[in-house]
């Protein structure tokens, strides 16, 4: 029996609007063989984790550029948790400064890429660190 692919929701929370890396990273995992939904611009946290609930998402990648991080990847992990959904991989990626990393790394954010990671190195790290549910 062949497994099916990984499943993972990409999502741009709050308000930014600019979205190439994160169409980019969609790409990049598509084309390595995983089931992407994009969720398009402007989602909320609510909708971000209705979107990977009702898609049977193993990971969720959230893509922030507006400095909203903290507030808005905290919101998720608490909203996956409240819908008993906390076994969802929440990794992310934009503008976020390094010494950010370690809170969010705490509240349960499981890898957080910055500027200059590759899509070579995000898809080997979600065939390695993500598991189907």
């Amino acid at each position: 029996m062949t497994s099916s692919p990984l499943r993972v929701v990409v999502a741009k929370p709050g308000l930014d609007g600019h979205d190439r890396g994160a169409k980019v990273v969609a790409r990049a995992l598509r084309d390595a063989g995983m089931e992407v939904v994009y969720t398009g611009l402007h989602q909320t946290p609510e909708q971000i984790v209705e979107a990977a609930i009702q898609e049977d998402a193993d990971a969720v990648g959230l893509s922030v550029l507006s400095g909203a991080h903290m507030t808005l990847f905290a919101k998720v992990m608490d909203l996956l948790k409240q819908r008993d959904a906390a076994d969802i991989v929440v990794f992310g990626g934009g503008i976020i400064p390094e010494g950010d990393i370690p809170e969010l790394t705490k509240i349960g954010v499981a890898k957080v890429f910055t500027p200059g990671a590759t899509t070579t190195e995000i898809v080997e790290w979600v065939r390695g660190n993500v598991t189907q549910q």
